[in-house]
């Protein structure tokens, strides 16, 4: 029975076994009919007299409604199951919800037809063994994913959760499998979660003990998210589930701590039903097998006077309060401390009969011990949200502290046969830099003893120290500290180092706070140890995006650039924000700025592949709206959650153009010589993986010294500002008095590209403070931030016309000596003499190829820059390649004589055909002209 409605299951040949009352042969009309046709059956509407007369005798309610659906199995129907709704008939959805349970029981009572056959050990949403970073870090913090077939009820498990679970590799993939892991006393727990996801189309999560086949057991944590068809049913549930068994130790041994105090201390809930009591409780309440979940009232409280309405103004008042009663029980009397808390009320009662004289002093102590329990609950709750080992150091000094009057706190982690400091509290610098790293076999003796005995210290003052550890007279004037203790960090049965907690003054240590202490540290060691294994996969997870983001930026005589990356500071997943600068042909640059949308290692996984593909694209030549057409194909293909966005800009510096196309990335600034700022028109393509090409392109002209400002949307958007609000306030930063003393440009002439030494110097080093400033105003210190950031602001450096020259070229055979001439000519005019004869050899093979295997106009440019870049174009799209020449060809080695010459050379294509560029290197001996 459930909700007060019946449920039974007929036979097939009509008679019902119920659960309850025996329903009669009208009630079974419709069962029959059900278990009969196949079909889901419903019997119901306005009662007849015959029913209201069962109902008046007890058997069933009046005006009921009978649902049913047929069972089957594999030789035809073997009965049905019915629900007893009420008056009104089910609702659509009721009768899809009863379908699925009848689907799930054919599968419990009859076994056929479930082949487990060849089950594969990775599902589809995983990557196969073989090097996959995400399945390393989930095998590596204990959690795995799974997906279950809501109608099929099939149910997949990932290799780290049939490790997490000890399912064998050949499992039977049914959700079968999976509840039969689950401990009986929580099945209706995570039933009724499952009911609640299915029923509201919300989100899944429970938390509850599995069974392993090997015979072990531990509790684990799972969560999911339902994926609806195009009617808003439920179809598939998709989720992860990981290991807690650490955690809920850590909770449980809070209890264990509550439990052996000599004082009672016991815990009701809001219906005032006793959820915890313990052993000193127990001779006063009754015996926790008989009192627990029964309501206070019923036992010996509930004879004390005025002791239910003063717990009841306590728990809605919200403030702790005390006094003095006697107990019925033993006729002694106690000071009762009553606390609320939010899941009901704690009680701390300490005998008082001899010396009720002192109550005053009694009823302060007992309120200081009351409020320790209580800070046992906040800090097992703080510890199973402390992440990493700062926040497990943080946690201990807010929560622990401050209820013993401790000044400070040492976390010292044995890694390696060495203590390394995991994190400090009030103390001073110098101590804890010479405490640092120190050899755990090295003679500093409270931390060895410690660790060797697993027994706590606890030194009450300066002069017991030192009459302990005499070879360590004036460590203690060094700690600025006069009383510790020194307690082993013991997780698992291992000693993973040692926790201090240490005090101003002289202190003697009672035996509650030794016990309260040491259970404290249980529960640190825990958390430590689970921190640790985070912090190790996050390092892990922050070297990769390391990796991926380029390590230091080329230098091109086209433009001077600074950047910034900026992790989220709330959340511990990576993002997917990366930024690039790549050189191109004829001294052009390309600037390109993404960010992959989610955050983990997949998405930094994602934008690694990005960055490698826009890498391959920019070295092809292709203009910035294909390269993004290439990329949207490349995110389309991972999947339909896989979104990013993208700016992609090629500016030439001889030219002055800049042409830049945007999939669903924020908007450039652009900041021109004069200190003046324009924002593109804000509304760009969709973003790669929803967009469908082409992709707009912009051209601008940038006169030289402007700046490129891109940025991804960590730094404009957040969820106390929008976009347009982050965009303007950019824009006056840019615009301040100090912002345009950082974006104007240097006092120098146009580059010819060959020295780029101080003044690009000066130049990087304003915008680096450039980047700071936005960076301080728009993300300040003190403000979490949930996205990542990247920055990349650029000078463009337009190249003088005095170092390029062009020319045409006939279409006939004198078209090689005619440019021959040309560059003679010319690289005397620059004073490159030295290049001539080479220059010479690679054009006349160019101008020849074009002759022999190309059609006109041609036309020959020569640009000098950091390198000599020559240059033959031609309106014909076949582009040369090199190919090995037998002894016998007459022709095919022109080509590998150009690369050999040329220090690069390559082709890319024109609105006009196509350019064939080959560089040379200039060796500069002093200052350019």
């Amino acid at each position: 029975m459930r909700d007060g409605r019946f449920v039974w299951l007929p036979a097939a040949s009509g008679e019902t076994a119920g659960v309850g009352e025996t329903a009669g042969t009208e009630e079974t009309a419709g069962v029959e009919e059900a278990a009969g046709v196949g079909e889901t059956a419903g019997v119901g509407g306005v009662p007849s007299p015959g029913e209201t007369a069962r109902a008046a005798s007890g058997s069933l309610p009046a005006a009921t409604t009978v649902a049913s659906v047929p069972l089957t199995g594999p030789d035809g129907p073997v009965g049905a199951l019915s629900v007893l709704t009420g008056p009104r008939e089910p609702t659509p959805e009721q009768a899809a919800f009863l379908e699925a349970v009848g689907h799930w029981a054919e599968r419990r009572l009859s076994r056929s037809g479930v082949g487990v056959g060849d089950c594969d050990e990775y599902p589809w949403w995983q990557q196969r063994p073989g090097g996959s970073v995400v399945q390393q870090s989930l095998d590596a913090v204990k959690a795995g994913s799974w997906e279950w077939g809501i109608h099929s009820g099939e149910m997949r498990w990932d290799r780290a959760g049939l490790t997490l679970l000890g399912l064998p590799g050949g499992y039977e993939r049914r959700i079968e499998s999976w509840l039969n892991l689950i401990h009986p006393e929580d099945m209706p727990r995570v039933m009724a979660a499952t009911e609640k996801s299915l029923r509201e189309r919300s989100g899944y999560e429970a938390e509850y003990r599995v069974r392993r086949p090997d015979g072990t057991t531990g509790w684990v944590q799972s969560r999911a998210h339902l994926e609806l068809d195009a009617n808003g049913e439920p179809v598939r549930m998709l989720g992860k589930v990981w290991d807690t068994t650490v955690s809920r130790m850590a909770r449980e041994s809070v209890g264990q701590a509550l439990r052996y105090m000599s004082d009672a201390f016991f815990a009701v809930n809001l219906d005032w039903r006793i959820t915890f009591l313990n052993v000193e409780a127990e001779r006063l309440v009754g015996p926790a097998g008989e009192v627990l979940g029964r309501p206070l009232w019923e036992g010996p409280a509930g004879t004390v006077p005025e002791l239910e309405d003063r717990c009841r103004r306590a728990a809605a008042d919200g403030r702790p309060a005390g006094f003095d009663i006697q107990w019925p029980t033993d006729d002694r009397w106690y000071h009762i401390r009553l606390v609320s808390v939010p899941d009901g009320l704690t009680a701390y009662l300490t005998d008082v009969t001899e010396g009720r004289t002192e109550a005053a002093r009694r009823a302060e102590a007992e309120r200081v011990g009351t409020e320790q329990a209580t800070r046992i609950r906040e800090l097992t709750s703080a510890l199973a949200d402390a992440v990493t080992t700062q926040d497990v150091v943080e946690v201990v000094a807010e929560h622990v502290l401050p209820p013993f009057g401790a000044s400070g706190l040492l976390i010292e982690i044995l890694e390696g046969g060495r203590l390394h400091l995991g994190g400090a509290v009030g103390y001073p610098g110098v101590f804890l830099r010479m405490v640092d790293g120190i050899s755990a076999f090295e003679g500093f003796r409270p931390l060895n003893d410690v660790l060797d005995s697993r027994l706590p210290y606890f030194i009450s003052s300066v002069e017991e120290y030192e009459e302990l550890f005499p070879n360590l007279v004036g460590r203690p004037a060094l700690s600025q500290k006069k009383a510790w203790a020194v307690l082993p960090m013991i997780a698992s049965g291992v000693a993973i180092g040692v926790c201090i907690v240490s005090f101003a003054e002289p202190r003697q240590f009672s035996g509650d706070e030794r016990t309260l202490l040491t259970a404290f540290t249980g529960m640190v060691a825990q958390a430590i140890a689970r921190a640790r294994l985070y912090d190790a996969e996050h390092a892990r997870a922050q070297e990769l995006q390391r990796g991926l983001l380029p390590r230091a930026l080329p230098t091109p005589a086209a433009l001077t650039a600074a950047v910034r990356y900026l992790p989220a500071s709330s959340g511990t997943d990576i993002g997917g924000d990366w930024y690039d600068v790549i050189p191109l042909s004829a001294e052009r640059v390309a600037l390109v700025i993404g960010d992959v949308m989610g955050h983990g290692l997949a998405e930094a996984a994602t934008m690694g592949r990005l960055r490698t593909a826009v890498h391959t694209l920019a070295n092809l030549e292709l203009p910035p709206e294909e390269v993004l057409a290439h990329l949207n194909e490349v995110v389309s293909d991972l999947g339909d959650d896989s979104y990013a966005t993208c700016l992609y800009a090629v500016y030439d510096p001889v030219s002055g153009w800049c042409s830049l196309a945007r999939a669903g990335h924020p908007p450039p600034l652009i900041v021109r010589p004069d200190g003046s700022v324009e924002c593109l028109d804000p509304t760009p393509d969709p973003p790669l993986g929803a967009a469908e090409p082409p992709f707009a392109t912009v051209d601008l002209q940038l006169p030289d010294g402007s700046l490129l400002v891109l940025y991804t949307d960590g730094l404009v958007e957040s969820a106390a500002r929008d976009i347009d609000t982050g965009i303007a306030e950019c824009t006056q930063v840019l615009t301040s008095e100090y912002g345009r003393l950082l974006t104007c440009p240097p006092d120098r002439p146009r580059t010819s590209g060959r020295s780029a030494g101080s003044e690009h110097g000066v130049d990087h080093d304003r915008l680096d403070r450039l980047c700071d400033l936005l960076v301080g105003v728009m993300l300040p210190p003190k403000l979490l931030t949930a996205d990542d950031t990247a920055l990349l602001i650029a000078r463009l450096h337009g190249l003088a016309s005095g170092n390029t020259a062009g020319w045409p070229l006939p279409e006939d055979p004198v078209a090689a000596g005619l440019a021959r001439t040309h560059v003679r000519e010319q690289l005397r005019a620059w004073g490159l003499d030295e290049l001539i004869t080479t220059t010479e050899l690679l054009v006349s093979e160019l101008v020849a190829n074009v002759v022999r295997h190309a059609r006109g106009p041609t036309r020959l440019r020569l640009i000098r820059g950091r390198s000599l870049i020559c240059e033959v174009s031609d309106a014909s799209a076949t582009t040369p390649r090199i190919r090995r020449a037998a002894e016998t060809d007459e022709g095919g080695r022109g080509l590998q004589l150009v690369s050999a010459l040329s220090q690069r050379w390559g082709t890319r294509y024109t609105a006009e055909g196509k350019c064939i560029w080959t560089e040379q290197p200039i060796a500069w001996t002093g200052a350019p002209p």
